[in-house]
């Protein structure tokens, strides 16, 4: 079913759990996650990266997407994840998609803002979700490459003054976390996480969930994180499956049951994220 996220993230909130994303790359993934969600009975978000949209179309993801959230037994709600161009924002938004991420934390603070308040403006004016990032994510993925250095935290009195001017509704904040797999153990910032959500009372973003500590994922959402983004174990389960599918692969004339194993693989590697978010049973 279709959701407000507003509303699903204020209940995140004074429940003490987060709302998962996860990213998706195709209807078999996507089929997956929304069957972990439907018997977990959990709200959810299921996000495409430009990439994606671009590989599809527009009209194509807008299309499963909404299709999907209509027809599940649970809140899903569509987004758009790292998008660093203002006119995708607004076309998938005109396809339907109810969330859109503009990100342009790679710029300077003054361009950022401006990149993303004609998001907002546009968005709004639609009922669409808009979430924007400041501070960087580590690691290499869709939006491009940031290993080295350590200014990656979120300024909090620039997080403040972002919100203030661009009016997004919720705040990607980066705290330690990175995209892709991690080398080595990460440490999550708490202290600053707990600064910003002080400072702004926003609905707070943690990207790069795949391979994050137990531990540190529930202190996260303890102090303040309200949404946390999950992709490359989505992939990875996904295509690590289907490959053993096809290694044992016999000669048929249809190739249906070749996504069933795979499917099921993304299924519980969801069905595990939400149960570490708490989001289990509260559709």
């Amino acid at each position: 079913m279709q959701s407000n996220l507003a509303t699903l993230l204020q209940r995140a909130e004074e429940g003490k759990y987060a709302v998962i994303t996860f990213n998706y790359s195709d209807l078999w993934d996507l089929k997956g996650i929304i069957r972990a969600a439907e018997e977990e009975r959990a709200p959810i978000m299921v996000a495409a990266v430009p990439a994606i949209v671009h590989n599809h179309g527009v009209k194509f993801i807008g299309g499963i997407a909404q299709a999907a959230a209509e027809s599940s037994t649970v809140p899903v709600v569509p987004h758009l994840d790292h998008s660093n161009s203002v006119a995708l924002c607004m076309d998938v938004i005109d396809h339907g998609l109810r969330s859109v991420m503009i990100d342009a934390s790679h710029l300077p603070f003054k361009e950022n803002v401006s990149i993303v308040r004609p998001v907002v403006e546009y968005a709004h004016a639609r009922g669409v979700h808009v979430e924007g990032e400041l501070g960087r994510i580590m690691g290499a993925n869709w939006e491009g490459v940031f290993v080295d250095g350590t200014d990656y935290l979120t300024d909090v009195r620039e997080a403040v003054e972002f919100i203030k001017q661009t009016g997004v509704d919720s705040l990607a904040v980066g705290i330690g976390s990175g995209h892709g797999f991690y080398t080595e153990t990460p440490h999550l910032n708490i202290e600053r996480l707990s600064e910003i959500k002080a400072a702004t009372g926003a609905k707070l973003v943690l990207h790069g969930g795949t391979g994050l500590p137990e531990d540190q994922i529930k202190d996260a959402i303890r102090h303040g994180i309200n949404k946390i983004n999950v992709g490359t174990l989505i992939y990875t389960s996904y295509l690590t499956t289907l490959k053993k599918t096809l290694d044992s692969y016999e000669d048929q004339n249809y190739s249906l049951s070749l996504f069933d194993e795979a499917v099921a693989a993304v299924t519980e590697a969801a069905r595990g994220w939400i149960r570490t978010v708490g989001a289990n049973g509260k559709a």
